[in-house]
C-alpha cells in the first residue's frame, strides 16, 4: 500500500484512480512543493474549511476540491473535460445534507440592535425639517406690497424669482403638500388670496417686461413668441417653474369664479405655454378636464385657450386634443337630464369648431369614428341580443352620432369631408330600423333631427319622411289612455317609453307635437325646391288620411293646420315653377332659380320663422323643467267654505241627502276595491277626456256612468223626499231581486 501511495498520478490508470481516490494523493503532492508556499496554503484552507464547513456540505467540499485540481494536475483536469462534463459541472445546491440543514433556522451568535439605525435616520430627518424651518420664511402682506411697487418699476430676475417661489408655496399648501423645498411658506388664508390674485394680475406683464416683449398689433394673428427674446435662457427655469404651478392651481381649485378667474390668466399666459412642451401638454390636459365638467363660463374660457392652443401650433397639438376632447365628450354624454342637455349641446358645436380648423385630420378621426360606431351596428343587427341592442340604444351612440352630423353641416361644403355623408346616413338610418317599435319612438326622433340637420345643411336629399309618417299610421290616436299623467313626456331628455308612459295621456299628445315640428321642420329645409310638389305629396295624402280617421279635436286641429300650410307651400312653386322658360335638364337654371325663390321666401318659410321663435320659448321651459301650464290663465276656482255648505244643506235638504247617500257609497266601494290604483285611473279618464265629445257619449252609454246612476235612481223614480237610509240598508236592497223602493212607505213629515 505504500509503494502504491508513492505512485504518481500519471502512471495510474483510470480504474485505479478511481478505486483509490483523490484524497489519498493530495498528501503526496504537497510534499513535493515548498515548505512556505505549503504552510501558507494549510492555513488558507484552515480558514476556507472553517466557513465552508458552516455554510456548506459535502458535495461543496467535493466541488472545492475539483476546483483546485485545476492547479494541481492541468492534464487529468482537461481529461475529465473531455470524457466526463457532468462531474465537474454539478451544482452544489441539488445535496440533500443541504437542504436538510437548510430546513431548520439557526439563531445569530450576536443579535443586532435596530433602534440605532431608526434613531439616526429618525435625527437625519429632524436636521433636515429644523434646516428648511430655518431657511423658509412665511409670506406677509408686507412683502406682497413690495413686490408689487417693485414689479410696478422694474421687474427683474432676482424679484421674479422670489414671487415664483412664493406662488410654488402657496400652490403645495392649497394641494395639501406641507413640506415643499420653497424658500417661503403661506400659512394664512387671507396671505393666500392676496398671493394668487397678484400674480394672476400682475406677473404676466411683468413678465412681458423683463423679457422685453411689445404687443402685437391688432392686425397681426401671429403670437410673439417669448422664445424670441434674447433674456428667455436666463429666466427659462423661473418661467417654467411659474406655469407648472399655474396648472397644479387649477386643478386643485373648485368654485367657479376662481377657475374662471384662473382660465382667464392661462389664455394671457398661452405664449409662454406655447414655449415649454411639457408645461403645455400639462395645461391642455387641464383645460380639456375644464371643458367638458366645468360650470358655463369655465367651459367658454377653457374653449377659448383650447382654440387658441391648437390655433397657433396644430401640427403638435391639434389630433392629439381633438382625441382627448372627443373621449371626454363620449364619457360625458352617457347620462342626459335636463340640466345636463345644455353643456352636452355646447360641447358638440365647440367640437364642431375645433374640427373646421383642418379637414384632413377631421377626415381621419371622422372615418376611424364613424366606423367604429357602423361596427357597434352591424354587430346589434348580426347577433340579435339584448345586450348587443345595448351598445347601439343608448345615450353616447346617440351623441356621437348627433356631433358627426353637426361636424359635417358645420364645416361643408368641403370636398375632403363630404364622402363621410353617405356612410354616417346608412349609420343613422340602421338606427332607426334596428328595433322598429313604439317604445323607441323617442330615439327615433333623436336620429331623425340628425338627419334633418345633415340634410339641410349639406343640401343631399334623405328620405326622412317615411320615418315620421310610419308613426302615424301605426299609432291609434282614437284608443283612450289607460292613465292621465300630471306632467307631459319630455322627449329631448329621453330614449325609451315604459309601459306606464305608452298607456299615458302625455304620450300621444307629446308625440303629436314632435311628428308637427318634425315635418315642419324638414318641408322647410326643401320649401324653396323646385320639385317641391312631388316631395310632399306623399305627406300630403297621409295628412288627409289621418284627419279622417282621428276624433281627437286638438290633434285634427295641429295636423289640418300642418297641412294647410304645405298645400300653400305647394300652389306657391307650382304657380312659380309654371312661369320658367327652361327645362328640367338645365341643372345651372333649375340651381339659379331655387336660389331666387329662397331668397324671395315661400309661404313655408314664413310660417317657420314665426313658429321657430314660438317654440324655442316651449322647449326653453321645459328644459328648465317648469310646466306649460304656468303661462296659461285659467280662471280661479273659488271654493264654498263648510259652513256655506252647510247652510246650503240646510235650504235645500231634500236635494242634497241623495247626493250625500251617492258619494258616500262611492267613496266606500273605492276604498273596499282592491285594486286602489285601477279605479282611480278609470275616474281620471273620465274626467280628462273633454275633447271628444264621441268618446264622452259612448261612455255615458256604457258602465261609465253606471256607478252613478244606480244610486241617483231613488231620488228620480220618487217625487217626494226620500228617508235618509244607512248604507247597510242600501246594500241589502240592491241584492234583492224585486225593486224594494217602490214599496217602502214614507210619511209627508219624513
Amino acid at each position: 500500500m505504500a509503494g502504491k501511495n508513492k505512485r504518481k498520478l500519471e502512471d495510474l490508470s483510470i480504474d485505479e484512480f478511481l478505486l483509490s481516490g483523490i484524497d489519498q494523493f493530495e498528501g503526496d503532492e504537497s510534499e513535493d512543493e515548498d515548505d512556505a508556499s505549503a504552510g501558507e496554503d494549510e492555513t488558507e484552507v484552515q480558514d476556507e474549511t472553517q466557513e465552508m464547513s458552516q455554510k456548506k456540505g459535502k458535495a461543496s467540499e467535493h466541488k472545492d476540491q475539483l476546483s483546485r485540481l485545476k492547479d494541481r494536475d492541468p492534464e487529468f483536469y482537461k481529461f475529465l473535460q473531455e470524457n466526463d462534463q457532468k462531474l465537474l459541472n454539478f451544482d452544489d445546491t441539488d445535496s440533500s445534507e443541504d437542504e436538510e440543514e437548510q430546513k431548520y433556522h439557526k439563531l445569530p451568535s450576536q443579535l443586532e440592535d435596530v433602534s440605532s439605525d431608526e434613531e439616526e435616520i429618525d435625527e437625519t430627518a429632524e436636521t433636515k425639517t429644523k434646516k428648511s424651518a430655518d431657511k423658509t420664511t412665511k409670506v406677509t402682506t408686507k412683502m406682497i406690497e413690495k413686490w408689487k411697487t417693485a414689479l410696478k418699476k422694474e421687474p427683474t430676475a432676482h424679484l421674479i424669482r422670489d414671487i415664483t417661489q412664493a406662488f410654488k408655496a402657496a400652490v403645495a399648501t392649497s394641494k395639501g403638500d406641507g413640506q415643499s423645498d420653497c424658500r417661503y411658506a403661506v400659512t394664512d388664508s387671507s396671505v393666500f388670496n392676496a398671493l394668487i390674485l397678484f400674480c394672476i394680475r400682475d406677473m404676466h406683464g411683468a413678465m412681458n417686461k423683463l423679457l422685453n416683449l411689445k404687443a402685437p398689433p391688432k392686425d397681426q394673428k401671429k403670437l410673439i413668441l417669448p422664445s424670441s427674446s434674447l433674456r428667455w435662457q436666463k429666466n427659462q427655469l423661473d418661467i417654467k417653474m411659474y406655469l407648472s404651478g399655474v396648472v397644479q392651481l387649477l386643478s386643485s381649485l373648485t368654485q367657479a369664479t376662481v377657475t374662471a378667474a384662473v382660465l382667464r390668466h392661462v389664455n394671457q399666459m398661452v405664449p409662454y405655454y406655447l414655449c415649454l412642451p411639457k408645461q403645455g401638454r400639462q395645461v391642455l390636459k387641464q383645460l380639456i378636464k375644464q371643458w367638458s365638467t366645468g360650470e358655463e363660463t369655465v367651459r367658454v374660457l377653457a374653449f377659448l385657450a383650447l382654440n387658441k392652443i391648437c390655433r397657433h401650433k396644430q401640427k403638435v397639438y391639434l389630433n392629439p386634443v381633438l382625441k382627448q376632447m372627443y373621449i371626454s365628450y363620449v364619457q360625458n354624454c352617457k347620462f342626459t337630464s335636463p340640466t345636463s342637455l345644455p353643456s352636452i349641446n355646447f360641447m358638440q358645436r365647440t367640437l364642431a369648431e375645433m374640427y373646421s380648423l383642418d379637414t384632413q385630420v377631421s377626415y381621419q378621426q371622422g372615418f376611424i369614428y364613424i366606423r367604429q360606431l357602423a361596427i357597434h351596428l352591424r354587430n346589434a343587427m348580426n347577433m340579435k341580443k339584448k345586450e348587443t341592442y345595448q351598445s347601439v340604444y343608448n345615450w353616447q351612440f346617440v351623441h356621437c352620432l348627433y356631433l358627426w352630423c353637426r361636424v359635417l353641416s358645420t364645416i361643408y361644403p368641403s370636398e375632403v369631408l363630404e364622402p363621410l355623408i353617405y356612410p354616417l346616413c346608412q349609420v343613422v338610418i340602421g338606427c332607426i330600423k334596428l328595433v322598429p317599435i313604439a317604445r323607441y319612438y323617442p330615439l327615433r326622433l333623436h336620429c331623425v333631427r340628425a338627419l334633418i340637420l345633415l340634410s339641410g345643411s349639406t343640401k343631399t336629399f334623405v328620405p326622412v319622411l317615411p320615418f315620421l309618417l310610419e308613426i302615424l299610421q301605426r299609432e291609434d290616436f282614437n284608443k283612450k289612455p289607460g292613465r292621465m299623467s300630471v306632467k307631459p313626456i319630455n322627449f329631448a331628455v329621453i330614449l325609451k317609453l315604459s309601459n306606464i308612459n305608452l298607456m299615458e295621456k302625455a304620450f300621444k299628445d307629446g308625440l303629436i307635437e314632435q311628428l308637427y315640428d318634425l315635418i315642419l321642420e324638414y318641408l322647410h329645409t326643401q320649401a324653396h325646391s323646385i320639385g317641391f310638389p312631388e316631395l310632399a305629396l306623399p305627406t300630403i295624402i297621409e295628412l288627409k288620411g289621418f284627419l279622417k280617421k282621428c276624433k281627437v279635436a286638438n290633434y285634427c286641429k295641429q295636423i289640418r293646420q300642418l297641412l294647410e300650410k304645405v298645400q300653400e307651400n305647394c300652389s306657391h312653386i307650382t304657380s312659380r315653377r309654371q312661369k320658367a322658360a327652361f327645362g328640367v335638364a338645365d341643372a345651372m337654371a333649375v340651381v339659379a332659380w331655387e336660389k331666387e325663390v329662397a331668397e324671395e321666401g315661400t309661404p313655408l318659410t314664413k310660417y317657420y320663422s314665426q313658429w321657430k321663435k314660438l317654440r324655442e320659448k316651449e322647449i326653453q321651459l321645459e328644459i328648465s323643467g317648469k310646466e306649460r301650464m304656468e303661462d296659461l290663465n285659467f280662471p280661479e276656482i273659488k271654493r264654498k267654505k263648510i259652513q256655506e255648505k252647510i247652510e246650503d244643506k240646510k235650504e235645500f235638504k231634500g236635494l242634497f241627502e241623495s247626493d250625500s247617500d251617492s258619494d258616500d257609497e262611492l267613496m266606500r266601494k273605492i276604498q273596499d276595491d282592491d285594486d286602489d290604483d285601477e279605479g282611480l285611473e278609470d275616474l281620471s279618464d273620465v274626467s280628462g277626456d273633454d275633447d271628444d265629445d264621441d268618446d264622452e257619449e259612448d261612455g255615458a252609454s256604457m258602465g261609465e256612468g253606471d256607478s252613478d246612476g244606480n244610486e241617483e235612481k231613488p231620488s228620480t223614480s220618487t217625487k217626494k223626499a226620500s228617508k235618509q237610509v244607512s248604507n247597510v240598508d242600501l246594500q241589502e236592497l240592491a241584492e234583492g231581486d224585486d225593486d224594494m223602493v217602490e214599496d217602502l212607505e214614507l210619511s209627508d213629515l219624513d
